[in-house]
């Protein structure tokens, strides 16, 4: 797990030792450069040593023949593996690193050596004979890479704060990424808040040659199969055991100390179970976060986590580190921006950040998470949501519009007012579009509305929900909705939503994240569930909870629905008080020229009288403020030549 950036073309080699340093976090254990004044073509590269801590690890990393050289952020579950097929054909290697096994992989195997990696990654490497730059993206998109194509070049990096530093970027904001924020809090494709950098889709790669991209593919796709039918239950629960545990052990594979996060919830309970089992002698450290003075929840509507964790860690007798926190956390708001490079308005990105800390602390640099489990399996309330349509879907058109208004004029100051009011926000519209709509926390008329006449003729008529529908029309037509949603669910809401949060966090503080659901295996096995053992009556991920019955408490297994967050809603009205009233001043609003500070004004009223429930999307708006100060007001540090 480390920081990689590179350049390709008319850049200065100066920007090389720039770029490193904006993501020196990433890599605190070592650091270099390389640069070839011939081809133009240079890689940085910062350290986290997780595998082969020795000097034979360092990046970039060349082959003995000197035929191509890489730099490399992630792990590669399989290299052992891999690597014994290598020796077969005559490999050699120098280092115990996965970083060479790619490397040779792709001597051996060219561009198909990336249907082959089992693991989390980003690199890039430079063929030397054939003068090309290749870059991938491993296929859930575990690890964040960023690229800027221009007229001086190509360059790419693990965060676009490493590209914002070059001169002459062109720094125009992409209006259509910044309603994606407002819509979703994510950017649900590869646009980012600049119109000059993209993020490389998961599971995609690009081929670059004389600093233009010369070609794009995709590699791996997510399993889209029809359901198995037939089998029995007991079967299916051994299977489903078998490969969740095949998918800790093979993911606890490392030469420094792995640990967990331990919310108390199934999917990090259950890793807990998995971990604990194959950690064997060794000392498994759970992490989690418990709030001080207030609940855990300030009033959002959740219970809290900690008594779950703590039972939990009894029950396997592991050890259980807990960050106390409260209202001190908003202070890190705006390093949050900072780190997670996008304006991403969700405040569960700080209880990464502190756990993380608290890890490094500890001495734990390998964390494993459950993040996935409820995109994989049917774990979110909107899943139950959606398997409550038939109930009225069946009704004409004209019906289904007015369930919609009524339903937007029930009061939103409770969590239950705000639940009903988002599961009927786009009861009038088709199927797709409802299915869409349930990751929009404002219908796309209303974040329309809020950008300034520029802004919005920039616009046209683009619709927020358009990447949503995009990638629903790309399934089979026989596709169930709940597997349609779970696919969004995958492909964009933790591919660009929590697997970005918690890198960028994790990472902030020198730790690495993995995410065993997300092994492909377990992902096909999931993804041939029939939707009855995922989500069956009010009880989601049915088969997993089932399954962990023989390893779990009761009461852990079928606990409320928690959300990894913090109180937003009192920190609006509290402690983020300044940094609100600050970003959303008409004055504020007007010099920065996006939005319309009349249309601002009015949706904070509607929010303040429970008419509506805009907490996030006001985040939001704070959140680009926030980040236009850090990375368009800011001076560029770097080269162009």
């Amino acid at each position: 797990m480390c920081g990689i950036a590179g350049i390709f073309g008319g850049f200065d080699p100066a920007a090389l030792n720039a770029m490193s340093a904006r993501i020196a976090h990433r890599g605190p254990d070592d650091s270099d450069v390389w640069w070839d004044a011939t081809d133009r073509v240079g890689f940085a590269h910062r350290r986290l040593a997780i595998i082969d801590l020795s000097a034979a690890g360092r990046q970039p990393m060349w082959d003995r023949q000197r035929r191509a050289v890489i730099v490399f952020n992630g792990e590669i579950y399989n290299y052992r593996e891999l690597a014994r097929g290598l020796r077969r054909d005559g490999f050699t290697f120098d280092s115990a690193t996965d970083t060479e096994v790619i490397l040779n992989l792709y001597l051996r195997d060219g561009e198909r050596c990336l249907e082959s990696l089992n693991g989390i990654f980003a690199f890039a490497l430079w063929d030397v004979a054939k003068k090309r730059l290749i870059v991938a993206r491993d296929g859930p998109g575990v690890k964040p890479l960023y690229y800027v194509a221009d007229p001086h070049g190509f360059a790419f990096a693990s965060e676009l704060k490493a590209l914002a530093g070059l001169p002459g970027l062109d720094r125009s904001l992409d209006v259509t990424a910044l309603s994606h924020y407002l819509t979703f809090l994510y950017s649900p494709s590869a646009r980012t808040p600049f119109k000059a950098v993209r993020k490389l889709e998961p599971g995609h790669a690009l081929c670059v040659e004389q600093g233009r991209i010369t070609r794009t593919w995709q590699f791996w796709r997510l399993p889209v199969l029809p359901p198995q039918t037939g089998r029995e239950v007991v079967a299916l629960q051994e299977e489903f055991e078998t490969r969740l545990g095949r998918a800790v052990k093979r993911q606890m594979i490392a030469d420094v100390p792995v640990g967990a996060f331990l919310s108390g919830g199934l999917d990090s309970s259950a890793l807990a179970v998995f971990a604990r089992r194959y950690a064997r002698d060794q000392r498994l450290d759970c992490f989690t976060i418990g709030f001080r003075g207030e609940d855990a929840t300030g009033g959002e509507g959740f219970p809290a986590d900690l008594p779950y964790a703590q039972k939990v860690a009894r029950h396997l007798d592991v050890p259980l580190h807990v960050v106390w926190s409260g209202s001190e956390m908003a202070a890190d708001f705006e390093r949050m921006v900072y780190q997670l490079d996008e304006p991403q308005p969700d405040p569960a990105a700080l209880n990464v950040l502190q756990i993380a800390r608290l890890s490094r602390d500890t001495g734990v640099k390998v964390l494993l998470s459950g993040a996935g489990g409820d995109d994989l399996f049917s774990g979110y309330r909107r899943h139950r949501a959606l398997q409550l349509e038939p109930w009225w879907s069946w009704a004409p058109a004209g019906a289904r519009r007015w369930l919609q208004q009524i339903s937007q004029r029930v009061s939103r100051t409770s969590p239950a007012g705000r639940r009903l009011a988002r599961a009927f926000q786009f009861a009038g519209e088709t199927p797709d579009r409802r299915i869409a709509g349930y990751f929009a926390w404002l219908a796309p008329e209303a974040v329309t509305g809020l950008f300034a006449a520029d802004a919005r003729a920039e616009l046209g008529d683009a619709d927020p929900l358009a990447p949503l529908l995009a990638a629903q029309a790309e399934l089979p037509a026989e596709t169930s909705p709940l597997t349609r949603m779970l696919h969004l669910d995958q492909r964009f809401f933790l591919a660009d939503h929590n697997l970005n949060y918690t890198d960028k966090m994790a990472m902030a503080a020198g730790v690495e994240v993995r995410v065993p659901f997300l092994d492909p295996e377990l992902m096909t096995f999931a993804a041939g569930l029939p939707d009855d053992l995922k989500q069956r009556g009010k009880t989601g991920k049915w088969l997993f909870k089932k399954t962990m019955e023989a390893h779990l408490p009761h009461d852990v297994i079928y606990r409320p629905k928690t959300g990894f967050g913090a109180p937003l809603r009192r920190w609006m009205r509290h402690e983020l008080r300044e940094h609100f009233e600050h970003a959303l001043a008409p004055d504020t609003i007007r010099r920065r020229g996006i939005f319309d500070a009349a249309a601002v004004e009015q949706l904070v009223q509607r929010d303040r009288a429970g008419r509506i429930d805009a907490a996030y999307p006001l985040f939001g708006l704070v959140c680009i403020e926030t980040w236009c100060r850090r990375f368009v007001d800011a001076p560029s540090d770097g080269g162009v030549k």
